[in-house]
């Protein structure tokens, strides 16, 4: 019978690596502002090609614009991303900045702009930015907007649950920007798995607002001191190539997973012990009304 060659750098191999480059692509992350968000920067830098022979006037209007539609397109990539951050949690406030909307509009005045510097007439270029802002709505929708909420648990610790995370959330961008401009995929795979251990404990959260007390401290200090360690290492390694460092950063991010994951655990468990209290008074209730009970 043939017998299929495998080894470490085979297809499909798995190596020492393998739970933690499992570990990277759970926690991998797909940009919401894909490759037809992207798209709309093209047109601007057509338009400021295309007006450098329509006169003064129409060099203005075109050049203007362009920027219109590429402010736009450059808030529409951020609202696409904000959107999906507010979709994804079950708590969540909606975005400050209506971006989607504003980018709508803004690719509305672009487009009546281009259109007056060509031939299409006052009433022509407003009946264009009407139409393309309205294909803009169509295209990608508006923002949310209301804020998300978790029943049975106020607003205002709903609130401090929202900035607390905001907060979680940007240092752990903050430290895979630091790691990723080194180019080393083992250390990407690492920051990947102990973000994955990071945003469990943040899902504990927003699942259960009450357990942000216990949670704080690590969402808070301990989240921006693995920043700034990311960060400082960023400017060392490149310099240096201090094996020493590297070792040492690697052991941080293990000791970083394992009291994440314990802390996690623990508010698991708490929750659990809450179940079965509950449960256990809801039996004595029941045997006070002469029900049977297991």
């Amino acid at each position: 019978m043939a017998r299929r060659f495998g080894g470490r750098y085979s297809p499909g191999a798995r190596g020492a690596d393998a739970p933690l480059q499992e570990a990277a692509l759970r926690e991998a992350r797909v940009d919401a502002a894909g490759t037809k968000a992207n798209l709309l920067f093209v047109p601007p830098a057509v338009l400021a090609v295309a007006s450098l022979g329509a006169g003064p006037a129409g060099l203005l209007a075109g050049l203007v614009g362009a920027g219109a539609m590429a402010l736009a397109a450059w808030l529409l990539r951020h609202g696409l991303r904000a959107e999906a951050a507010y979709a994804e949690r079950p708590a969540a406030r909606r975005p400050a900045l209506p971006r989607k909307m504003l980018a709508s509009g803004l690719t509305g005045i672009g487009v009546a702009l281009a259109g007056w510097s060509g031939d299409a007439g006052v009433i022509g270029a407003v009946l264009y930015g009407i139409a393309a802002t309205g294909l803009h709505v169509a295209a990608f929708g508006i923002d949310p907007l209301r804020d998300k909420r978790i029943e049975g648990v106020d607003a205002f610790q709903q609130d401090r649950v929202a900035r607390v995370i905001d907060e979680a959330e940007t240092y752990l961008a903050q430290m895979r920007e630091s790691i990723a401009v080194l180019g080393n995929r083992r250390l990407d795979s690492r920051v990947l798995a102990f973000q994955g251990r990071a945003r469990a404990m943040i899902r504990a959260v927003q699942e259960d607002p009450r357990e942000l007390a216990a949670a704080r401290r690590y969402l808070g200090v301990y989240l921006m001191g693995a920043r700034d360690a990311s960060q400082k290492f960023a400017q060392l390694w490149p310099r240096s190539r201090d094996t020493d460092a590297l070792r040492d950063y690697e052991q941080l991010l293990t000791d970083l997973e394992t009291g994440f994951t314990q802390r996690t655990e623990a508010l698991l468990e708490s929750d659990r012990t809450a179940l079965d209290i509950e449960m256990n008074v809801l039996r004595d209730r029941l045997a006070q009304d002469g029900v049977e009970t297991r």
